[in-house]
C-alpha cells in the first residue's frame, strides 16, 4: 500500500476545486473530482512509482488490492489511476483478476472506466486466457448494461485475430438493445473492425437489423 498513499497523496495535493467542479458537471454531476487533468495526473503517477520504485513485477494478487482500494476512494481519478495500473500490467496477472474487473464494471459504471477496462484489460485477459471466452458469451448476454457492453468491446484491438463469428454473433444479440451505450458499442466495435475486415462487415451489416446510430458508427470508415 506504499504505492497507493503515494499516489492519495500526490493526487490531493494537486487538487483545484474549481476544475473538479468542471468534470463533474461534465460527467453528469455523478462522481466527485479532484480536478486534476489528465497529463498531469499521469505525471503524478509516474512520479508516485518512482518514489516506491521496487521495479518488482505486480502479482495479481496485489493488483487486485490496489485495484479494490482504489475503488473505494470517492475521487474519480483515483480509479483512472486503478485502470492505469492494471493496463500496464496485466500481462502479469492471471485470469482471477476478472471477477474483480467484473466488481469495477459494475460499481459507478459509466463509459469512462468501462471503456479501457474492456479493451485494455478484459480484452488481454482472454486472448491470455482462451477459456475466458465462455464467460465473454455470458457476458453478452447479463443484465447489467455495461457488462454485456464489455463483451461486445473486448475485442476491440484484436484485429486480424478478431473472432469474426462470435463479434458478428454478440453484434446481434444485442442489435435490438434500446439503451444508446449497447448500440454506440456495436457500432464501434463493428468500424474498428472494418479496418481489418470492410467487406464481411459491410455484409454483415447489410443482412442483420441494426440500429440507425450502429449502422452509422459502423460505417464511418466504409
Amino acid at each position: 500500500m506504499e504505492l497507493l498513499a503515494a499516489v492519495i497523496a500526490g493526487y490531493r495535493g494537486a487538487a483545484d476545486a474549481e476544475r473538479a467542479a468542471a468534470q463533474r458537471a461534465y460527467m453528469r454531476d455523478q462522481f466527485p473530482y479532484l480536478g486534476i487533468p489528465t497529463p498531469e495526473r499521469r505525471r503524478l503517477s509516474k512520479a508516485a512509482l518512482k518514489s516506491v520504485g521496487t521495479g518488482k513485477k505486480p502479482t495479481t494478487d496485489e493488483c487486485v488490492e490496489l485495484a479494490l482500494h482504489c475503488w473505494e476512494l470517492p475521487e474519480r481519478e483515483f480509479r483512472y489511476f486503478a485502470i492505469d495500473y492494471l493496463v500496464a500490467n496485466v500481462k502479469y496477472c492471471d485470469s482471477t483478476l476478472l471477477p474483480t474487473v467484473r466488481t469495477m464494471l459494475t460499481t459507478d459504471s459509466w463509459w469512462d472506466t468501462i471503456d479501457p477496462l474492456a479493451t485494455r484489460v478484459v480484452g488481454p485477459l482472454v486472448t491470455a486466457d482462451p477459456a475466458l471466452v465462455g464467460t465473454m458469451d455470458a457476458w453478452v448476454r447479463d443484465e447489467n448494461m455495461w457488462v454485456a457492453r464489455t463483451a461486445i468491446l473486448h475485442q476491440l484491438h484484436y484485429k486480424a485475430a478478431t473472432d469474426e463469428k462470435r463479434l458478428f454473433s454478440y453484434c446481434t444479440i444485442q442489435a435490438a438493445h434500446p439503451d444508446f451505450f449497447i448500440r454506440k458499442a456495436i457500432g464501434w466495435a463493428l468500424r474498428e473492425y472494418a479496418y481489418t475486415a470492410p467487406d464481411a462487415v459491410r455484409e454483415f451489416i447489410s443482412r442483420t437489423e441494426l440500429s440507425p446510430l450502429s449502422v452509422r458508427e459502423a460505417s464511418k470508415h466504409l
